[in-house]
């Protein structure tokens, strides 16, 4: 159901002058209607759409007309009449097509007389000499054209004249640009015009063909032939001229062929003149003169790129290429338009020219397919997909299918399809299926990574092309890879459509194959099956993207597959109810219902009845723990295909449900979709309310009767009502205090929803409204949430009270506003800074007040500021003004006295908020709509001068060398002298402007201020100043106080200054009087922006410094005049010359990343008009260039430092999207020579460009995995689209590998090579980059391998890394073979370590990348794979003792390591093998783990060493393992000797490096058993684990590392406690209780929240076991164990304590919780149930789902016990909350303690009595943090529970009966209580007037215990009473 909006259509309407409308009179009959009184009507009608009824009439009239009446004056008239008014008609008027349509039917003695009018009318209009009035008549000339016949007969007759018209307006025009070259607004209008006419000429020539034809016109002094000599000409010259736009070159390409073509003859010979003008190999002999006197431009000088392609554009589009008309020229042709454009892919790389070639080239393969119709078997054999040019064009698509526009994707896959065709054509006759071509193309695209977006369009197109089971017979789970792939958002929307092909093509092919409906089954296998099973067990982003993107299509595909889903996914929908993190089938048959309901496939009401889906189960959908589930149920209920379906009453019902546990959401996608969907529903309900009252009006009472047996209008009607009502409730109870952010948040939104849905528009009657809804405290809470600390809150509420404004005002009283405009006021120069934003959201609400300055401003203002009353001025300009009338006179004596003390403004009255304030006030404002026009006027020169002045005070602070630290000291007099200001502006001067790195100071000269003078006024950092405020009460003043005030007052000034700009009007000249601000004070502000941007220190001012001057740098480039428009560019000009010219009087800051500069320049170029050629763009990039690019002289540095910066800015800004690309090879270059720099500052300014250039070349990393493919591109792709960095990185790596070559192995490392390498590093192969580009990367793997020899580590691996995207995958196992080789023998004489380790990391890398390849199925891989293990094999000196360097024999083991696993993996290892495992084991008997360690832990590499052979034994151990469990048939089975080393060797290793990866490894299998996810070939890991028990408890007790430790104490937590426990007292010598005391002190003593945590959880299994078992634990070891799980419940717990908290209370739940009896006792086993509340109410939603499965568990228990009952089985920790106070009093029933359990229940209640103390500290700690907004509350509302547990506590009550001694303990109760309310009601009578503005969180807090208090004297008082009623009862 999508919502959306009608559009009105708008007709002008067109008048007639008062000479026409007389001569109409004339002629009107008034007793009869005639053309002339039609006429006459209609002209006197003002709506344009009567009047096209009107024109309609005119035919009808006409027709009835005889035949004589044609010679009839008033038909004349009338027709003449007619003429002018298409004529006047604007192009686009609907009236001018109506009247051209209702002409076109004129009958024949009409048309005459027509054609002479409109000739006439048309003579006018060319008569027209106006440059500016050519647009309408060129609009005109097209119109005409354009399927009327009426106009074409009147330009035939007019040819001549309109030839000439057209030939002038193109030279006028042309002329015209000339003039007024700079003026970019009028160029561009010109533009568009040249556009036009061009297009105009062009249609001449091609519509009005006849009147060209023949040899008449041919002679070269006819009228025509000159005519179309000036249009060759001027197209020509407009194809040449650069400077024009784009479009208009395009269409001069064609003019040009086109009129080349109509006056070139003999035809056949013009396509081998456009060969020749293409390839550049024109002759002058055999060419007409004509023809080089019109375009000898083109004949002569060297055609640039563009003009090349528009004319290859004009050929392909104006030349006929069906039929073979153009015989062997135009296939000649054909194929030098190829091979040009190939050539100019590699040159073009704007973004404009690379979309109009890959079109081109599309057109060109359409052309292709033209010509193949008919043509010769040469171009058939030249076309063909194994010819040359279909290869380089598949090349080009390789490399263009991933480009960053989507325009050249769409093209490249239209190019794919089109190539596709092409080849089929030439095989025409042949099998398709057995073509080489295809199958090869099939292979490689198959073999593409499935991340590569271009292979899902190709593999799309061969799939239309081969249909998807020859696809399939490929390779079956092509649907499941595609499928698993939709995990990520930018790939689905692709994966989607090719699996949409290839699903309805397979149908088709079913369909056409198959008469029965057999074939059903195999394609729900196909498509259905595996989709079914991501929904219930795919991770959440996949299922999401897979329910959006796939099933609707699948759904339109076969709508009856919904059945087969639904009946597979009810079948398991018990069993399989999802998790937190999965679906589960319940949650997937919400999303197939949800989806097919939305798309009309299904009617809820039909499976409700009929029992497919019961009401219980959307119900538990409702509240799934799951969020997208509780969505796609709540969607299920909301969406539907027709907008004025009924609501029912069930549906009504579930959604109020779902209101009630979903509001909470901490996701802001959830709530997103949650208000969207109740929207949809209220939009359902405002639409079919409608509909009902139309059907109850027609309707008579009789009808009525009789229908409501169906269903009743005024029933439902009334229905809506109720529910809207209760809605509005439930939504205002939820805005209680404390409710959390994402409550109050989606509240304000869904009734911001119901607001404007139900709002009362004329003429209908709505159901419901909510003004009805609203009582003044209703209001009170609305204004309360302008106190949250959340913006996104006051912004809702604000628009929520402006929607209900009227109704709000009539509920508030004069004093309550009053009070709030105090509040404003007073909020507005308070010194934490969110205040600020409260008191604008206030005043903007109370400026629509209509008594506003009679209730408030009266006190505040003098009576000269009131306004004269105005009738047309309004109520919010009124006040709006006087409020910043009051801003303004309060702010103005601020800065008064902050200029005589910066700190005690910075303490009492920081100016910032008000001037936030009046910021927020002017934004409300229509600005282009005000009345007080002078009021206004010098309104404005107020605030900009006020804006001025405060920016004087303030700036010296930001714009110091260190604002943030900054505090000019004060002496106590309180008053400074002129001098000690002075003084301290000097001290806080910049340090790192120019002459500051460029002449070193000398700090003799620096010091000569006298020392006295110093003392008082140097910056200090973090020290408080006490001063006196403005009531001379002492205050503290810290520096950040100083720097707030300062630098926030700089922000806004900014937005204030860009506000006002935007009162500057569009079409300001220089001396315009009638906008509000003046250009002189525009200029002005530029020139403020332009001061602090370029001087700020802090980012934070010229960051907000930066967003106002955006403002004013757009509304400059849009302005008319010229002054104006131009400054940006001088701006530009003067700052790029100030960093050139390295002025050291320049104030520019060369330090903090040139601070402003990059901000101030990326400004201007933003706002530079898109559609434009961007020349100040081009302008800027290329002196940033030059500037960047190193030179050696020191006078460059600091502009090379500021170039570097910017740069990085400009290539970080989204804005200037892809017009920045053709710098990205410059930017590189220069970052990675900035880097060889000697100055630090530019290779720090390089290191952050490379990284900006990273970002934008391969974009925004996502994922953590550092060689991940996400963020990677293909080497061909990269290089071609920087072909510039071929030569620059080969060359630059040439260089760093000489370096590193030297004989001598000294530290040598080139600056370089860790840029090159990490470049080099982001490349990958593909199995597409063939051999068609002239790009190779085989040059670069000499390099790279030899960078491999780096004497640095890091520079090393990344080697290795780097060399694996060169290496093709077929060639890898010959390079590893090479390098292997290339290793030395042990006897080699010199031996270099480095070399070594280089190689053999290359060799890792190209391994890994090779095993993981898609090749490791064929039997080359096998075979390469065995020369690999065969070579590795003549160098295992290497990983042996002959081999003294560790860290090589580290990285040798690494490669066997990673073979010995591969390998293991084979199902049948061959017998050439057994040989390695017989090396790896005299490898591991020969290591230093079998001799024992001789080395100290120092030794280089050792660790390594010892990590790496480790490795190898758990590797050959496990595969040993394996293959012993094999049958002994297998002949070697019993050969592979196990290895040497046994587990429990490895764990007494004394290094715990090996411990702990051998203990991982431990771990690993054990999971592995105990998940029964083991196959028959793992099976042998079980004997590995036997008999481990006794080592792992003696490690336990003696285990010092503290990982070690960790792990150890894990896999005794996962091992069964029935084998580990008989052996304790042999192992360890404890009983079961000693070791579970042990334990529990670990818990206890340990400071890691690891351990503490896994040892809590083997504490409690212990506990559970020994229990169960009828074994004895003592009380205090059981007291100790609960009180360890209360303590790592509570809020200061980390996460991960937090879960393991909730994981044991979920172990406990059936044996502890709800057992029957109480094991632990009433007060333990409440204490155990409070720690379940703690968790649910935790601000973490993983421990919050995670105490969930605590209730999930209850609850299935409780289901197995009671039998069919429906129970929530597995919730969200709303409901969970809920269910968890109904349990436990239920429970309390069940144990029979009721009695003892009330007064606990009504202690948490009350909450803990910390209320005193908490007042007291708040007072305390209020000033301590400017930011701290105090407890934000993202999730947790103490209110919500105590609501639920005062609903289950009612219902326990009324079953209770109390004896005398419980009655002693509830008074004693009930007197705490009364207590804690008179405390309450004191304490909250202290606070302020408005405390929920001054005092927020002490109001908030005071008010969540006054709820508290009356929700508990309200349980007691009904405990009392129900007593009393019982014992009366019992008396009688």
């Amino acid at each position: 159901m999508v919502l959306k909006k009608k559009k009105e259509i708008q007709v002008d309407a067109f008048f007639l002058d008062g000479q026409q409308l007389e001569k109409l009179q004339t002629f009107t009959k008034s007793e009869e209607q005639n053309l002339a009184s039609l006429l006459l009507h209609c002209a006197q009608l003002s709506n344009g759409i009567q009047q096209i009824q009107c024109i309609k009439q005119i035919m009808p009239l006409v027709k009835k007309m005889d035949q004589n009446s044609a010679c009839d004056p008033m038909v004349k008239a009338c027709l003449d009449i007619l003429g002018e008014i298409y004529f006047s008609l604007g192009m686009k008027n609907p009236l001018k097509k109506v009247l051209a349509s209702s002409l076109n039917g004129l009958s024949e003695q009409f048309m005459t007389e027509a054609v002479q009018s409109f000739v006439c009318c048309l003579r006018e209009e060319l008569k027209t000499t106006d440059i500016y009035l050519y647009r309408k008549v060129l609009d005109n000339l097209a119109s005409c054209m354009e399927d009327f016949s009426l106009g074409k007969a009147s330009i035939k007759n007019l040819f001549k004249e309109v030839l000439q018209f057209l030939q002038k307006s193109l030279l006028d025009i042309q002329e015209e640009n000339r003039q007024n070259s700079g003026n970019c607004i009028v160029q561009t209008q010109l533009m568009h015009d040249l556009l036009v006419a061009i297009k105009v000429s062009m249609m001449l020539v091609q519509k009005l063909q006849e009147n060209i034809q023949g040899n008449l016109w041919k002679n070269p002094d006819s009228l025509i032939w000159q005519s179309m000599s000036s249009l060759l000409k001027s197209s020509t010259n407009f194809l040449m001229d650069e400077t024009l736009l784009q479009t208009v070159q395009t269409t001069s390409g064609l003019a040009f062929i086109l009129f080349t073509k109509a006056m070139y003859g003999p035809p056949e010979e013009l396509p081998s003149l456009v060969s020749d003008l293409l390839l550049g190999s024109m002759k002058h002999t055999g060419i007409p003169a004509w023809f080089v006197s019109n375009c000898g431009i083109l004949c002569t000088e060297e055609l640039s790129d563009s003009v090349l392609l528009f004319l290859c554009h004009g050929a392909l589009a104006m030349l006929e290429w069906k039929k073979g008309s153009m015989g062997e020229n135009g296939e000649k042709l054909l194929l030098d338009i190829a091979s040009v454009l190939l050539s100019l892919s590699s040159e073009l790389k704007e973004s404009s020219m690379a979309t109009s070639l890959s079109r081109i080239l599309a057109i060109w393969t359409n052309s292709a397919l033209d010509a193949l119709v008919s043509c010769s078997p040469n171009l058939k054999i030249s076309l063909n997909g194994n010819s040359d040019i279909i290869g380089k064009l598949l090349g080009y698509v390789y490399t263009h299918w991933e480009h960053p526009l989507d325009a050249v994707r769409h093209q490249t896959k239209l190019i794919f399809k089109n190539l596709l065709q092409i080849h089929r054509t030439t095989i025409t006759g042949s099998d398709e299926k057995s073509d080489l071509f295809f199958a090869g193309l099939t292979k490689s695209l198959l073999s593409l990574e499935w991340h590569v977006k271009g292979k899902y369009a190709s593999l799309g197109c061969l799939v239309e092309c081969l249909g998807t089971e020859n696809i399939l017979q490929l390779d079956r789970t092509i649907p499941v890879q595609i499928l698993d792939v939709m995990n990520d958002q930018s790939l689905a929307p692709y994966a989607s459509d090719l699996l949409e092909t290839m699903f309805v093509n397979h149908k088709v092919h079913f369909t056409s194959s198959f008469q029965e409906r057999t074939w059903i089954d195999q394609w729900h296998d196909t498509w259905v099956s595996p989709l079914l099973l991501i929904l219930c067990e795919g991770n959440h982003d996949q299922t999401t993207y897979v329910i959006d993107y796939y099933l609707p299509k699948l759904l339109k595909c076969s709508p009856d597959s919904l059945s087969y889903m639904i009946k597979i996914l009810q079948a398991s929908a018990d069993a399989n109810l999802g998790s937190r993190s999965t679906r589960g089938a319940l949650g997937a048959l919400m999303a197939c219902l949800r989806t097919a309901r939305a798309h009309g496939h299904l009617e809820l009401s039909n499976i409700m009845s009929s029992g497919l889906v019961s009401s219980e189960c959307v119900k538990q959908g409702l509240v799934h723990q799951h969020n997208q589930v509780c969505i796609d149920a709540l969607g299920l209920l909301c969406e539907t295909h027709r907008s004025t379906e009924i609501v029912s009453m069930e549906e009504m019902q579930l959604i109020q449900f779902s209101i009630t546990y979903n509001l909470n959401s901490q996701s802001p996608s959830v709530r997103q979709q949650m208000c969207s969907l109740l929207r949809k529903l209220f939009c359902r309900i405002q639409e079919s309310s409608q509909v009902l009252y139309k059907l109850e009006q027609k309707k008579t009472k009789q009808e009525l009767l009789e229908d409501s047996t169906k269903w009743d209008p005024v029933g439902i009607l009334q229905q809506y009502k109720v529910f809207m009502s209760s809605v509005c409730d439930r939504l205002f109870e939820a805005l209680f205090p404390g409710s959390s952010h994402a409550t109050r948040f989606s509240t304000l939104t869904i009734l911001g929803s119901i607001a404007e849905i139900f709002s009362v528009q004329k003429g209908q009657t709505q159901v419901f409204q909510l003004t009805q809804e609203i009582n003044s405290t209703r209001v009170q809470t609305l204004i309360q949430c302008f106190a949250s600390t959340f913006e996104e809150v006051k912004v809702l509420a604000f628009e929520l009270l402006i929607k209900l404004r009227d109704v709000a005002f009539n509920l508030q009283d004069s004093e309550n506003l009053e009070l709030l405009f105090q509040a404003a006021m007073d909020l507005s120069t308070s010194t934490k800074p969110y205040d600020c934003v409260t008191a604008s959201y206030l005043l903007n609400f109370l400026v629509h007040h209509e008594e506003l300055q009679r209730i408030c401003l009266g006190k505040w203002v003098e009576h000269n500021f009131q306004i004269e009353e105005d009738q047309s001025t309004s109520t919010v300009e009124k006040n709006t003004l006087a409020v910043i009338k009051l801003l303004l006179a309060n702010v103005e004596e601020e800065i008064f006295q902050a200029k005589k003390s910066l700190l005690q403004a910075a303490a009492s009255f920081p100016m910032y908020g008000r001037v936030h304030c009046i910021t927020g006030a002017l934004q409300q404002l229509p600005l282009n709509n005000l009345t007080l026009i002078t009021e206004w006027k010098q309104m404005v020169a107020r605030l900009i001068l006020m804006s001025y002045k405060l920016s004087g005070v303030v700036s010296p602070v930001v714009q110091s060398s260190s604002p943030e630290g900054l505090i000019p000291m004060e002496s106590d007099s309180g008053v400074e002298t002129a001098d000690q200001l002075q003084m301290i502006l000097h001290e806080i001067q910049p340090k790192d402007t120019n002459d500051y790195f460029i002449q070193a100071k000398i700090l003799k000269e620096y010091c000569k201020v006298e020392p006295e003078k110093l003392v008082d006024h140097k910056p200090t950092e973090n020290i408080c100043t006490e001063i006196r405020g403005k009531e001379r009460q002492t205050c503290d003043v810290t520096a950040q106080m100083v720097l707030v005030c300062c630098w926030r007052s700089m922000k806004e000034i900014s937005l204030l200054l860009g506000t006002l700009c935007k009162l500057l009007p569009s079409q300001a000249a220089s001396e315009s009087s009638d906008g509000l601000i003046t250009v002189e004070q525009v200029n002005n502000i530029g020139d403020y922006f332009k001061h602090h941007l370029l001087q700020s220190r802090h980012r934070g001012a010229f960051e907000l410094a930066y967003a106002g001057f955006v403002q004013l740098t757009e509304i400059l480039s849009r302005c008319n005049s010229e002054s104006l428009r131009r400054m940006p560019e001088q701006w530009l000009c003067h700052v790029l010359g100030e960093i050139k010219s390295c002025d050291p009087s320049s104030k520019l800051c060369a330090t903090r990343r040139s601070a402003g500069i990059p901000f101030y320049i990326q400004a201007l170029l933003a706002s530079e008009p898109k559609k434009g050629k961007a020349d100040l763009l081009k302008m800027t990039m290329k002196e940033l260039i030059s500037l960047a690019a190193p030179l050696n002289e020191s006078s460059s540095i600091i502009p090379q430092v500021h170039a570097l910066n910017i740069l990085r800015a400009l290539f970080r800004d989204t804005r200037l999207g892809e017009n920045i690309m053709p710098y990205v090879a410059d930017g590189v270059q220069a970052a990675i020579l900035g880097f060889m720099s000697p100055v630090w500052a530019v290779r720090n300014s390089s290191t952050l460009l490379f990284s900006a250039l990273i970002t934008r070349i391969f974009g925004v990393k996502r994922g953590k995995d550092e060689n991940s493919k996400k963020n990677r591109m293909t080497g061909r792709e990269f290089f071609s689209r920087f072909p510039s960095l071929y030569p620059f990185l080969l060359k630059e790596l040439e260089i760093v590998a000489n370096a590193l070559d030297s004989e001598t192995e000294e530290l040598k490392l080139h600056p370089s090579l860790f840029l090159l390498l990490l470049i080099l590093g982001k490349l990958y192969p593909s199995p597409m980059d063939g051999t068609y580009s002239a790009l190779s990367m085989a040059p670069f793997v000499p390099f790279i391998i030899r960078c491999g020899h780096s004497p640095v580590y890091r520079s090393r691996d990344m080697s290795g890394r780097a060399l694996v995207p060169f290496v093709m995958v077929n060639e890898v196992p010959q390079t590893v073979l090479s390098l292997l080789k290339g290793l030395p023998d042990c006897t080699s004489p010199c031996i270099r370590q480095n070399a070594i380790h280089g190689t053999l990391l290359q060799v890792f890398h190209l391994l890994q990348s090779y095993l993981e390849s898609k090749q490791r199925i064929n039997s080359d891989f096998q075979e390469g794979l065995s020369d690999i293990v065969t070579c590795v094999g003549t160098k295992l000196w290497l990983a042996k003792r002959p081999n003294p360097c560790l860290v090589t024999r580290a990285a040798y083991i690494d490669v066997l390591v990673m073979l010995s696993t591969r390998l293991g993996k084979f199902q049948r290892p061959g017998t050439q093998l057994f040989g390695f495992w017989e090396e790896m084991n005299t490898i591991i008997s020969g290591s230093e783990l079998m001799t024992g360690i001789l080395y100290s832990s120092a030794v280089p590499g050792l660790t390594q060493y010892l990590q790496s052979i480790t490795k190898l034994v758990i590797s050959v151990l496990s595969v040993t393992a394996g293959l012993g469990i094999q049958s002994s048939s297998s002949p070697f089975a019993e050969k592979i000797v196990k290895p040497s080393l046994s587990v429990v060797s490895l764990l007494h290793c004394e290094f715990h490096e090996v411990r702990l990866l051998v203990l991982e490894a431990v771990l690993l299998w054990l999971k592995q058993i105990n998940s029964k996810q083991i196959t028959e070939k793992e099976r042998g890991v079980l004997c590995l684990l036997a008999d481990l028990e006794d080592t792992l408890l003696t490690i336990a007790l003696k285990e010092k590392n503290l990982q070690c430790f960790c792990k150890v104490l894990e896999i005794l937590y996962n091992m069964d406690l029935r084998s580990v426990l008989p052996k304790t007292e042999c192992s360890i010598k404890m009983d079961p209780n000693e070791l579970l005391s042990w334990s529990l002190n670990v818990v206890d003593i340990s400071n890691s929240t690891e351990i503490q945590s896994i040892a809590l959880k083997f504490a409690s299994k212990l506990v559970v076991h020994l229990l169960q078992n009828h074994q004895q634990i003592s009380e205090e070891v059981l007291k100790k164990w609960v009180q360890l799980i209360v303590c790592s419940c509570g809020d200061e717990q980390q996460t991960e304590m937090l879960l393991s908290a909730a994981e044991v209370l979920k172990s406990i739940t059936s044996f502890f919780l709800i057992n029957e009896k109480l094991i632990l006792g009433l007060s333990d086993t409440l204490a155990m149930w409070k720690c379940v509340v703690l968790l649910l109410q935790n601000e973490d939603l993983v421990v919050r789902d995670a105490a969930a499965e605590v209730i999930q568990m209850a609850q299935s228990q409780r289901k197995n016990s009671k039998g069919t009952e429906f129970a929530f089985r597995i919730v969200n920790a709303p409901m969970a909350l809920d269910l968890a106070f109904g349990i436990l009093c239920e429970l309390l029933q069940l144990w029979g303690e009721i009695r003892a359990g009330i007064p606990i229940l009504l202690e948490w209640l009350l909450g803990d009595n910390e209320l005193k103390r908490d007042v007291e500290t708040s007072a305390l700690e209020e000033d301590d943090y400017l930011f701290d907004k105090g407890e934000v509350n993202f999730w947790a509302e103490k209110l919500t529970n105590v609501k639920q547990l005062s609903k289950h506590l009612l219902q326990l009550i009324s079953m209770t009966h109390l004896t005398s001694a419980d009655q002693v303990e509830l008074h004693q109760l009930s007197r705490t209580v009364l207590e804690q309310a008179q405390l309450v009601a004191h304490l909250l009578r202290m606070l302020p007037p408005t405390p929920e503005f001054s005092k927020t969180v002490e109001f908030t807090r005071l008010a969540i215990q006054n709820e508290r208090i009356s929700i508990c004297l309200k349980i007691l008082h009904s405990l009392k009473s129900d007593d009393i009623c019982k014992n009366k009862n019992l008396e009688k």
